[in-house]
């Protein structure tokens, strides 16, 4: 049983958004979903009855039009959100997931992992953490890696901790959803094979990250970030052009109503454009795809508090609604 939220529409920028939904017994759909709590399912309003949300961004920019249109017609078979379920509102072919693009995240990892001998102050080694963002913003290179679609759950299941998950950590992020191939674009190009934006929470257990019988080859992504369940993904998928500016959006993660995260994607070291762009340099981007754009402060491993059964993760950035995700604890 997962938890539901606490209003069924959820605040998003625009006249409207995407919504990937199903009945009890039926098969999953497209919809439009607009700000009232409404859905339009977007088979039979575009006369495609095995249209996918995949399908969908695959006609990205050309049916956009169409989608402004639909939203502005009060004459269509609107139904009430509250009569269907919410999915993650896409299935990625690839999910490609940023490490460390948070200036201020990056400087509290760097304080608190330094050398037990280092005899300087706090405030030395912050300032030193600083500059190397500076010149990593200005220099260096994202850090991306990849993720597994299967990872990927609706913004109301419930998650289930594995047994040998022994460190459990959230990780709220904004997520780039693709909706023009991309490969090898530039930073001033990108934004141009967006289609929208929404909601990921791409949970990791610090306990895996790195491999026990042989640290020195580096992360286990694998392990650590790609359980069934571990990317609740959603709920909405929300158009670029209603987002407007990325570099201004406001990331909150409650737990159990304690607010944990709440940082701005203006402290991002790598923007949007530059996420996308260099992601397309080694792989070619598909429409639905996503790209992550890593996370802020604030993270479990900060607060020194892991999930744990029945905690409930309510996230929200702006204009893209919010998610809520209950933890269970896998059965032994």
């Amino acid at each position: 049983m997962s938890v539901k939220p606490e209003s069924a529409s959820d605040l998003f920028a625009g006249p409207f958004a995407l919504g990937t939904l199903s009945t009890v017994d039926g098969p999953a759909f497209p919809a439009l979903v607009d700000p009232e709590g409404r859905a339009l399912d977007l088979r039979a309003a575009l006369a495609d009855p095995s249209l996918t949300m995949r399908g969908l961004l695959e006609q990205w920019p050309g049916v956009l039009p169409r989608l402004h249109a639909l939203a502005g017609d009060a004459a269509l078979a609107w139904r009430p959100l509250s009569d269907f379920r919410v999915l993650a509102p896409v299935e990625p072919r690839q999910i490609f997931q940023s490490g460390a693009n948070y200036r201020q995240h990056v400087i509290d990892l760097h304080v608190a992992h330094r050398d037990p001998a280092d005899g300087r102050s706090e405030e030395e080694a912050r300032a030193e953490a600083a500059e190397i963002m500076d010149r990593r913003a200005a220099e260096d290179l994202p850090y991306v890696f990849i993720g597994l679609p299967s990872a990927v759950t609706g913004p109301y299941d419930d998650v289930t901790l594995p047994t040998w998950a022994a460190k459990p950590d959230w990780e709220l992020e904004l997520a780039v959803v693709i909706g023009r191939p991309a490969f090898r674009v530039s930073s001033a190009e990108a934004l141009d094979h967006v289609a929208g934006y929404t909601i990921a929470n791409d949970l990791t257990d610090r306990a895996t990250v790195f491999r026990r019988d042989m640290p020195q080859i580096g992360t286990d992504w694998l392990r650590s970030k790609n359980a069934p369940g571990f990317t609740p993904l959603g709920p909405w998928i929300v158009p670029a052009e209603s987002v407007g500016d990325t570099c201004d959006l406001r990331l909150t993660l409650k737990l159990n109503g304690e607010v944990m995260q709440d940082e701005s994607t203006k402290d991002m070291i790598f923007d949007v454009a530059r996420m996308v762009s260099y992601a397309s340099q080694s792989a070619r981007l598909l429409p639905g795809d996503l790209v992550l754009t890593g996370s802020p402060a604030g993270n479990g491993m900060h607060w020194g508090r892991l999930l744990q059964d029945g905690d409930v993760m309510d996230s929200s950035i702006t204009g893209l609604g919010a998610q809520r995700t209950r933890c269970l604890a896998e059965e032994a």
